[in-house]
């Protein structure tokens, strides 16, 4: 068996998070940040605690690194995916492309050493990047995403800081959608959820990727238009075709099981709706176990 953090699909070991208590704070908090964060309500502090306690509880068995509570950060630290990028030599921190999170990669730096996890580089200058524009298509193949919350020259650095591990680096642009202020992430349209096979909405991928993934042998979960913004599309894996998503998508759900995946969902109005960052975008997996 081969533990690697190169890998969006493997059985999930080790995982970084940082829950509501520690994101939020309180209810005060949450009332003062979440306008500005463009979150489309308030978070109910109390229920936005119990969802995630579940929310946990359906990982399963693994490994926690607990981000702690930062006075630098925002409500947005809840979704930790996006401060930085995992590969086998370990963690790359990003620079944010939403202004208001541009404390989060310093504050996850000093947690990830913490817990025994060695920082290899950073995105810097000009250079933007984050998270959830990036994941493993195979070991040695990476897809980032270009838009408004990863530029061209972020690109770039990620390129020389992965050049040791990656053969290929797939740039996919983005569309406008909802413009510079909307979260919106190459996650938000694919999620892996096995080697060969993903969850997609066909409508915002370009075309010349789309007919990648085909040409790989990656068959595809169309994402229905009314499930679109309910965040069908972000889907964790936990394993190979056992995967975690939100509830409140029963088709794309169904269209799961009928490729053979078995699927959880969790409660996330507070944690999730709100702030509309889905399964993916609340967990930084660290390391994976992959078959031979």
């Amino acid at each position: 068996m081969n533990v690697t953090a190169q890998s969006e699909v493997g059985e999930l070991s080790q995982v970084i998070l940082k829950g509501p208590r520690d994101a939020y704070g309180d209810q005060k908090f949450a009332s003062i940040q979440w306008r500005d964060l463009n979150y489309t309500a308030c978070p109910d502090f109390e229920r936005a605690v119990t969802e995630y306690e579940a929310f946990v509880n359906s990982l399963g068995d693994v490994a926690i690194h607990w981000l702690p509570q930062n006075d630098a950060t925002t409500l947005d630290s809840i979704y930790v995916r996006d401060a930085s990028i995992v590969c086998d030599r370990g963690v790359i921190l990003c620079n944010m492309g939403k202004p208001a999170r541009a404390t989060e990669p310093d504050a996850q730096s000093s947690s990830v050493f913490d817990a025994g996890i060695e920082v290899i580089g950073a995105i810097g200058g000009h250079g933007k990047l984050e998270g959830g524009d990036f994941f493993w298509l195979t070991p040695v193949t990476a897809v980032v995403g270009l838009g408004y919350r990863t530029n061209v020259e972020g690109i770039a650095q990620l390129k020389t800081l992965l050049a040791d591990g990656m053969d290929e680096l797939i740039t996919v642009p983005l569309p406008h959608w909802k413009g510079p202020d909307d979260v919106f992430h190459l996650m938000s349209m694919i999620s892996p959820v096995d080697t060969d096979l993903a969850v997609v909405y066909s409508p915002l991928l370009p075309v010349s990727f789309r007919e990648e993934l085909l040409r790989r042998g990656i068959d595809l979960v169309e994402v229905p238009d009314q499930e679109f913004a309910s965040q069908a599309c972000n889907v964790l894996a936990l394993g190979p075709r056992r995967c975690l998503m939100l509830d409140g998508n029963p088709i794309t759900k169904q269209r799961l099981e009928q490729a053979g995946a078995d699927v959880m969902t969790y409660t996330g109005q507070e944690i999730s709706i709100k702030g509309e960052g889905g399964p993916t975008c609340l967990t930084r997996p660290v390391s994976r176990v992959c078959g031979p």
